[in-house]
């Protein structure tokens, strides 16, 4: 054993720690990567699932006061009604599909029993100051059906987003139920709707995007990365003993034969 006394060294202690605090922490890595894809995994599943459910009358799914569920997040829902476009308002600081910063326009849709639909037609870019409201193209006249998808109410805890106060007229930060049943006086089902028809037409709201799928293979890819990487530690510190040892033994092999005495 005294070939590996080397290894008591401060310099091979030290990198011997480092390893074995390595592989743990390279395990725990690919266990939450681990963790990532399943969730990643089960929310595309859920919205995929969602996106391609049978449309349902929006007052199956919500009411005056309901917060939309996570299965009830992204159905299809149609609504037959009115716009009401004297009592629109829009969003702030929202982005196009090419990252532009414009508004949302969000427009009261009531419902033959005055309910009120909040639907978000889409976005318009600010066209001016962001403290000017913007100039909306209008919906259509009349009694009319749309379709589009459920959200829930925006809060700044899911969102991230700041719900500033004192805003200019008729601007908002939030999409919130709750909020817009206060200011326009009326019952108003709980969540959003994300216009996707009729169709926009030149001059509407562009239309948001679906939310497409998150990249759950890539947590796939780096969990099983973190664990070759933990796999790989202790056979590279193997690597790095047996080149030591081998290097010293040459080393060794070396000054012998000036040691040894010559022959008579």
């Amino acid at each position: 054993m005294h070939r590996y006394r080397f290894l008591l060294s401060r310099q091979w202690v030290i990198l011997t720690l480092v390893a074995i605090a390595l592989i743990p922490a390279m395990i725990r890595l690919g266990f939450w990567q681990q963790h990532r894809y399943e969730e990643r995994t089960a929310r595309n599943d859920l919205v995929s699932g969602a996106l391609h459910a049978k449309p349902v009358p929006v007052e199956r799914l919500t009411s005056p006061g309901h917060a939309v569920s996570r299965t009830e997040r992204y159905r299809t829902v149609t609504a037959t009604g009115t716009f009401d476009t004297a009592r629109e308002v829009v969003v702030r600081r929202r982005t196009s599909s090419d990252g532009e910063v414009g508004f949302h326009v969000l427009t009261p849709f009531v419902l033959p029993d005055k309910t009120v639909l909040l639907v978000n037609r889409g976005w318009i870019p600010a066209g001016g100051a962001q403290t000017d409201f913007p100039r909306i193209p209008a919906p259509p006249a009349g009694r009319t059906t749309v379709s589009g998808r459920l959200m829930a109410d925006e809060t700044t805890a899911a969102s991230g987003i700041k719900n500033v106060k004192g805003l200019p007229d008729r601007q908002i930060m939030l999409i919130n139920s709750a909020e817009e049943a206060r200011r326009l006086g009326a019952r108003v089902l709980g969540g959003y709707v994300e216009q996707t028809a009729p169709a926009a037409r030149g001059g509407s709201p562009e239309q948001i995007s679906d939310p497409g799928s998150e990249d759950a293979p890539l947590n796939y890819a780096y969990m099983l990365q973190w664990w070759l990487f933990a796999a790989a530690v202790p056979v590279g510190w193997w690597f790095l003993v047996r080149r030591e040892l081998r290097e010293r033994e040459e080393a060794a092999a070396e000054r012998d034969p000036e040691e040894q005495p010559a022959a008579v």
